[in-house]
């Protein structure tokens, strides 16, 4: 029999997340959503609490977990807020991973255990101005120069999450590094290390939602950094970032359920408390509806990451899965979003209240890490379409 209960450690791990969302950063989060800032303080306590490190080896300053470990902390996140969880996410499935995936043992002493303490984040450089879901699109160039022996980087990436903060230490950026023999481009993944000469990041751009986190447009101008920055084997840029998408999914999928759920639990406190002709509305059936709908959404949309989850961590196949759970998750996020703001009528609408936060925040849920249309697409693949 299948059984989707967490062990007593896995239940502890979301009890302390939950408490940590709900007294540190409730408190604090919509003044830095409302100006704008980067929640500095709040990310070294994540640190301090070992989040960053949940899914990696000890030896690396990890803290010996796993993915499903992660998930079940950017749930809990969530529930409260979305840009201090995908900060979390960005850090670790899109930022650390591909260090731990693929890089050398020089390149993962060098960077991960200031990655997994959160005293640094680094950043995933794949998205371009004309280049989102047909990733083989990018423009980015790599060429060896065979006198330095240093990769002289020339390009521009869009919508980079946690690329500009002031403890952002590299990105890794996928660039065009010559021509495969059936004429495709070779695509490589090499380490740009904050800072270096001719690579720039642009101001953090205006958005609709996730306004406390981070993201940024970068350009690179004659970036040069040495050979020995190349993640992986050269020309094996576009699995790399593959296999960082179909995991970041089901953290995309985990955080979706979080905001899905923290709009069933503003709406249950809404209805309880506001009063319309003698009343509470939570009495009206009307209003018991939307919010049971709500909480089907969310139930059924975290089973689909826990089973996507717990196939990563068996080691079996999980794109599809990953898929799923993500094409499902952020779709119960924005519905749910969507009632919750009815719920709570006007005041839903104040950016002050929580699921006007959560309103803003949903959308990019469906495009991030892969539309809506590309998880369609993949899942169709998948049964042989």
């Amino acid at each position: 029999m299948v059984d989707f209960r967490l062990t007593e450690e896995q239940e502890a791990l979301r009890d302390s997340v939950r408490e940590f969302a709900r007294e540190q950063i409730a408190p604090v989060i919509a003044e830095h959503y409302e100006h704008k800032t980067f929640p500095y303080d709040l990310v070294r306590q994540m640190g301090k609490m070992g989040l960053f490190g949940l899914p990696f080896p000890e030896e690396y300053g990890g803290m010996g977990g796993d993915y499903f470990a992660l998930c079940l902390a950017l749930e809990e996140l969530a529930r409260v807020d979305s840009s201090v969880a995908v900060t979390l996410e960005a850090g670790i499935s899109l930022g650390a991973m591909p260090i731990y995936r693929f890089g050398s043992a020089e390149q993962k002493a060098a960077w991960l255990p200031r990655l997994t303490s959160g005293e640094a984040l680094a950043a995933f450089g794949l998205t371009e101005p004309g280049a989102g879901s047909d990733a083989a699109a990018i423009t980015t160039r790599a060429v060896l120069d065979p006198h330095t022996d240093e990769w002289v980087i020339n390009g521009s990436k869009g919508f980079i999450t946690n690329s500009g903060t002031d403890i952002t230490c590299l990105v890794t950026v996928m660039a065009i590094t010559g021509t495969n023999a059936d004429g495709s481009k070779e695509l490589s993944t090499i380490i740009v290390p904050s800072g270096t000469p001719g690579f720039t990041v642009a101001p953090g751009y205006s958005k609709v939602g996730w306004c406390a986190s981070d993201t940024h447009e970068l350009a690179f101008d004659d970036v040069r950094v040495p050979a020995g920055n190349l993640l992986g084997e050269r020309g094996r840029g576009l699995p790399q970032f593959l296999r960082t998408l179909d995991e970041g999914r089901i953290a995309i999928a985990a955080l979706s359920v979080g905001l899905a759920q923290g709009c069933v639990d503003e709406s249950i406190a809404y209805a309880s408390q506001r009063v319309a002709f003698g009343r509470p509305i939570g009495n009206y059936q009307a209003v018991q509806f939307l919010i049971a709908d709500m909480e089907l959404r969310a139930h059924t949309a975290r089973l689909s990451y826990y089973d996507a989850a717990a196939r990563l961590v068996a080691g079996e196949d999980f794109k599809r899965y990953a898929s799923i759970a993500k094409l499902h998750a952020s779709d119960a996020a924005m519905e749910n979003a969507r009632w919750a703001t009815q719920v709570h009528g006007g005041y839903g609408f104040m950016n002050e209240s929580a699921v006007g936060r959560f309103y803003r925040d949903a959308k990019i849920l469906e495009i991030g890490e892969g539309t809506s249309e590309v998880q369609r697409m993949l899942i169709a693949r998948s049964l042989g379409l």
